[in-house]
């Protein structure tokens, strides 16, 4: 072991934090300057930065949202069943998946989308014992239909698939550099909190992850790291264990 690590001296490398992360996209995160779908630049960008920490030696899960596509329940402009409006929403995530899973294979990084909406002929079904198996032979694992059930939303499918899979972390990509107590981008000095517990998120009602995942994470005791995915680099420092975002843990 001491071997090992004075070789990792010599080399200059960093050793990853995390053995296994899930990191959680959401929509948003594919639709770059469009402001909606799926920008081709923007996904290629997220996908370097994967190869990146995939090279680091960390196994990968993702679980990607729908939000740049279809925002279910609350889709403006015409009204929909929010069941009916939930499955819609989770068809889209099967699309940012294998936008994603296209941009990780061309830059040579193996994967395999998992559908809880079962469609053969395009990913796999989710199940979790092969989900591991994946990460285990160092796949990048891709989340997509969310739990398979509406009224449920991807950051819960999110803590749910990261308890599943026994990840050591859940990597939550946003717009902002973390937790605040108010919306950054329309509350001038809105305080940032490097460091919270679940259950100030649940008081406070900051929107971290909707409460239903909080509370997960919270019964389970798994970290929340929160972070700016604008920011180039920020999932390799994030895997790393470098300062970066906030981090959601016990008391």
């Amino acid at each position: 072991m001491a071997s090992q690590s004075k070789a990792v001296k010599k080399s200059g490398k960093k050793r990853p934090a995390y053995h296994r992360i899930l990191l959680k996209l959401s929509g948003e995160s594919f639709q770059g300057p469009n402001g909606f779908g799926i920008h081709g630049e923007t996904i290629y960008a997220i996908a370097q930065e994967l190869r990146e920490v995939d090279k680091l030696g960390t196994q990968i899960a993702i679980m990607v949202g729908g939000g740049n596509i279809f925002r279910g329940a609350r889709q403006k402009g015409f009204e929909i069943d929010r069941a009916t409006g939930d499955y819609m929403g989770m068809l889209a995530t099967v699309l940012n998946a294998l936008a994603l899973q296209d941009a990780l294979e061309k830059l040579g990084v193996h994967t395999r989308v998992q559908s809880a909406i079962e469609m053969h002929q395009v990913c796999e079904p989710f199940i979790r014992r092969r989900a591991v198996r994946h990460l285990e032979k160092g796949r990048v694992v891709i989340f997509a239909a969310g739990t398979g059930n509406p009224y449920f939303s991807t950051d819960t499918a999110a803590a749910l698939r990261a308890m599943e899979i026994k990840a050591d972390v859940i990597l939550k990509a946003t717009r902002v550099d973390g937790v605040y107590d108010a919306d950054p981008e329309k509350v001038t000095g809105a305080k940032f909190f490097a460091e919270i517990t679940y259950r100030e998120v649940l008081h406070q009602n900051l929107k971290v992850m909707d409460s239903t995942a909080i509370s997960l994470c919270m019964d389970n005791g798994m970290p929340i790291v929160v972070f700016n995915m604008n920011q180039p680099g920020n999932i390799r420092r994030a895997v790393l264990g470098e300062r970066v975002g906030s981090t959601v843990t016990p008391a």
